[in-house]
């Protein structure tokens, strides 16, 4: 359960396909749950019938189909209503609603901020909850990594990691994917000399050995360790960002 005061989400990881995660958030005092770029409808809709909750609302980050994937089958299921990036609306025809910066989404009583975030895709948004201390990243802010640039450029990603590391560090990041082994190995080539990071990776090691998760993270561990986030320039984030795609630790 995360949140301040009243102002609390109980959210749920959904493991599907390789290594997409799917969040399901439900706000108690309302009842309404929400579910973050379902890749897959059935995984999702099991997960809220043993709950007893009843999916309201889905929110799309980008169009990629390992995130809207279940949009179809979850809104025939429950009706739900599809909020999605107004960048993206012609890629994903089950959107609802389309948002973009300076737009706010409703939770129960709480509110998303959407924030612009273009470079994995040229639309791609985030949702921040400051109530909650919550931010549903998408395929943008991973923990120690970012995006691959396949559809914007690195000035694009670093005014993204701009935008994440203006949050509270005890924001809770919520990303699409278990990409934190790979990139971890990348960063501590990356800084060699980051302690905070060396450390990290012997904890993210050794819970992915054990099988669990390493993710949500929080923007204060990512400004210590993420060599995106750190990235003083557009140029040092361009640099490493194509290391890291020819990578091969």
């Amino acid at each position: 359960m995360w949140g301040i005061g009243k102002m609390a989400l109980e959210i749920i990881r959904i493991p599907v396909l390789s290594d997409n995660y799917v969040w399901m958030a439900h706000e108690p005092v309302s009842g309404e749950t929400m579910v973050v770029d379902p890749a897959v409808a059935d995984a999702v809709l099991a997960e809220a019938d043993s709950r007893g909750w009843t999916i309201t609302q889905i929110w799309n980050t980008h169009w990629h189909p390992d995130h809207t994937g279940g949009n179809a089958d979850i809104k025939a299921a429950t009706g739900c209503t599809i909020t999605g990036p107004a960048g993206e609306a012609e890629r994903i025809p089950t959107l609802d609603r389309t948002v973009s910066e300076g737009d706010t989404v409703a939770l129960g009583g709480l509110t998303a901020h959407v924030l612009d975030v273009p470079a994995h895709t040229a639309g791609h948004i985030a949702f921040h909850l400051p109530e909650a201390a919550t931010a549903f990243t998408g395929d943008t802010l991973f923990a120690m990594g970012c995006g691959r640039l396949f559809e914007g450029d690195a000035a694009q990603m670093y005014a993204a990691m701009r935008k994440f590391e203006a949050m509270p560090d005890e924001t809770a990041v919520y990303c699409a994917h278990e990409y934190t082994l790979s990139n971890g190995r990348y960063a501590v080539v990356a800084e060699p000399d980051n302690a905070a990071l060396a450390a990290r990776m012997v904890e993210v090691e050794a819970a992915r050995a054990a099988g669990e998760a390493t993710v949500p993270t929080s923007i204060g561990l990512e400004k210590a360790t993420n060599p995106f986030l750190r990235a003083i320039s557009v140029e040092q984030l361009a640099e490493r960002r194509a290391a890291k795609d020819s990578f091969k630790g």
